[in-house]
């Protein structure tokens, strides 16, 4: 007879890197997500953190989590729906409307749920989704769970969407849904070329916009506001976990399409509200990079200098042009070593193997921060440079 846990006794993927003492994810870190942190006793340069603005210990912000805690408690114990709506999370509702040019805004406990919950809910049995291939797995899994139909096109493919699109029953509700700074690549969607295909054949157009929100555009807007593009995109979705040092997620977008989500995105209905402390610290953030946008100039310029200098090393940074700068290196193996010698040698980095990306296009994803000093950067890239040098990357 079949036992349901034969899966789990038999799987040793990861348990082979362990043995290999390559392993890895999971490791303790100790500080804050500062520029420099201690991970298992040991001081090292934060390479892998997607705390672009560099807010996540800003004093702020903390003050403001502590003075929500001090109002409201530490959680709310109940769903957005029932008991679970403070008054704050509407005035971050109105602030985040206001920030991305949207008439409505609806937030949620977590990234992953923002997408799960719009994209199930709205997608129904007579609906088609078309996705990037690239897609987070967050966008592909609230896919799934809807009732409509997936098709996928090759990444950033205008041509193939467009197919897909003309093939499609003219009948059917159809959403694409595209990322709009892909989070392992860096790169962005082709937003103006897209914007022109869901025009041309009746389709609504959402976009995650999870790493673009506080760095994409001269206030942060993101990278619809970047393209010029808000009108012509239906959907904003983005998170709290990247520039606004929080956790949590939320949707924009016109008051009718909010008011349906409020009624039947299940992973908002179902699931506890925000606490005090995260709405608080994603308000505070806002306020701050509205009133230093010198923060984003900063993340701009460190993300030039690391860059330039890993090209001129002769890395493979692919078709980035954000603060996240893939190193690609090709094989899963020489992925998870050279992040291996990198944390042996200071530099925390997080390896990106398959399925994440294509076989043999493993890689070593950097991100940026603002707070980045000068002595930080020049650091890591000798010490990139050396261990790129060791196991023959470059």
């Amino acid at each position: 007879m079949k036992d349901l846990f034969d899966k789990c006794k038999n799987y040793n993927e990861a348990k082979k890197i362990q043995k290999l003492g390559l392993y890895p994810y999971f490791h303790k870190v100790q500080t804050g997500q500062d520029p420099v942190v201690k991970v298992e006793g040991k001081e090292m340069i934060m390479m892998g953190s997607n705390n672009y603005l560099g807010l996540t210990s800003n004093r702020d912000l903390k003050k403001a989590a502590n003075e929500a805690t001090n109002k409201y408690g530490v959680g709310c114990v109940g769903s957005r729906f029932l008991n679970g709506t403070l008054e704050m999370h509407e005035e971050l509702e109105k602030k985040l409307s206001d920030f991305v040019n949207k008439p409505d805004a609806l937030i949620f406990t977590t990234g992953m749920l923002t997408n799960l919950g719009v994209i199930s809910s709205l997608a129904g049995r007579n609906d088609i989704i078309f996705a990037d291939k690239y897609d987070h797995a967050s966008i592909i899994d609230g896919c799934t769970m809807s009732l409509g139909k997936l098709k996928r096109f090759k990444h950033n493919d205008i041509d193939e969407l467009e197919k897909l699109l003309k093939k499609s029953d003219p009948e059917k509700g159809k959403l694409i849904v595209t990322d709009g700074v892909f989070s392992m690549e860096g790169d962005l969607c082709n937003l103006p070329a897209i914007t022109k295909v869901a025009k041309k054949y009746g389709a609504r157009l959402m976009v995650d916009d999870a790493h673009g929100i506080g760095v994409m555009g001269e206030a942060g807007k993101g990278t619809v506001e970047y393209f010029g593009l808000t009108d012509e995109v239906d959907i904003i979705v983005g998170t709290f976990s990247k520039s606004f040092a929080s956790t949590g997620g939320f949707v924009a977008a016109d008051k009718n399409i909010i008011h349906y989500l409020k009624h039947n995105a299940r992973a908002l209905i179902f699931t506890a509200s925000p606490a005090p402390a995260m709405v608080a610290t994603v308000i505070s953030a806002m306020e701050l990079i509205k009133k230093e946008p010198e923060r984003i100039k900063s993340l701009w310029k460190n993300t030039k200098k690391l860059r330039s200098g890993f090209e001129k090393m002769g890395f493979d940074t692919g078709e980035s042009v954000t603060p996240i700068i893939p190193l690609i290196i090709g094989e899963d193996i020489l992925a998870f070593k050279m992040w291996r010698e990198l944390f042996d040698n200071g530099i925390f980095t997080t390896p990106v193997v398959s399925p994440a990306v294509p076989e043999n296009r493993s890689l070593i994803r950097v991100s940026v921060m603002a707070t980045f000093e000068d002595e930080h950067i020049e650091t890591a890239l000798n010490t990139f440079e050396k261990v790129g040098k060791e196991l023959g990357v470059i």
